[in-house]
């Protein structure tokens, strides 16, 4: 790039660059003047013929509670998955080595969508998602390194295994770096609801050959249309067509046809999860089977 200075003299051209220069050093004086700034942790971006991905962190906190997310971003005509991907394709999934330095929990999903090519329905995300986590570091006053495994599914005519490990050099501060902060509000902003006065599972039963899931829903005030109800049971189980659904007072009652069940699956004791769309508004649960 070529900039043509409003002054051509000589004398007032080595003015300008020395003027910049001395600018430089103060500012880099100042710099090593100034407290620790708060660095969390954001990764470099790995790539592959899908997308991309990275991990973004808060420092940890006084108990060691690091807030972090996975940032996911296909390219256009791609999709990654939610918790469950439908038909096909391959849920996100998070990782730490076994006894290290940290425990991870579960990964925490934005509303979905359905996505179908007129063959298979998916669900999951065709732009740009964070998929928020926490992490708990074992000595939050001097954190380890720890390394985090991601694994997760890029699919457009096919889908394509993406994994990727993210070293992450944790440090406590005491101030909360912006950029990482916004990144992390926003994503959970994204998050369904949990359930409240006007939006709400109010009953669920299986039948007794559990073919069919039989809901009552409370549904939000002025919804119009009928809401989408994704249900998942066991690992690879996921309920997304209602056989019917039908208001009835204040309810809207719903029946979900369940394929198969693995042999010998006993209900008893288990949770399904349940997320309900209601317009713009969406509600998460469980489903307890005691």
């Amino acid at each position: 790039m070529h900039i043509t200075l409003p002054y051509p003299d000589t004398r007032r051209r080595s003015w300008i660059v020395a003027a910049a220069l001395l600018a430089g050093v103060l500012a880099l004086a100042a710099l090593f003047c100034l407290p620790s700034i708060a660095t969390a942790e954001t990764t470099a971006w790995a790539q592959n013929e899908g997308g991309r991905m990275r991990i973004v962190t808060l420092p940890p906190d006084a108990s060691g509670r690091v807030r972090g997310g996975l940032e996911i971003e296909p390219k256009p005509g791609w999709i990654t998955y939610w918790r469950e991907p439908g038909e096909a394709g391959i849920p996100p999934k998070l990782s730490v080595a076994e006894g290290g330095a940290a425990k991870i929990g579960e990964l925490s999903y934005p509303v979905p969508k359905r996505v179908g090519d007129g063959r298979l329905l998916d669900i999951g995300y065709d732009k740009p998602v964070t998929l928020p986590f926490e992490l708990t570091v074992n000595d939050p006053a001097a954190p380890e390194p720890v390394t985090v495994s991601s694994f997760v599914g890029l699919c457009r005519d096919i889908c394509i295994p993406f994994q990727a490990d993210f070293l992450l050099h944790l440090k406590p501060e005491n101030i909360t770096p912006p950029q990482e902060f916004m990144i992390l509000q926003k994503a959970g902003a994204l998050l369904p609801d949990p359930p409240s006065m006007d939006f709400a599972v109010t009953h669920y039963s299986l039948t007794d050959a559990q073919q069919t899931l039989r809901l009552a829903l409370r549904l939000p005030q002025g919804t119009q249309n009928k809401p989408q109800v994704l249900v998942t049971g066991p690992e690879g189980y996921v309920l997304f067509d209602e056989a019917s659904g039908k208001r009835e007072g204040d309810s809207y009652l719903v029946e979900m046809a369940i394929e198969k069940l693995p042999v010998k699956y006993d209900i008893k004791g288990k949770r399904w999860d349940i997320l309900v769309i209601a317009g713009t508004r969406a509600m998460e649960t469980s489903l307890a089977f005691d």
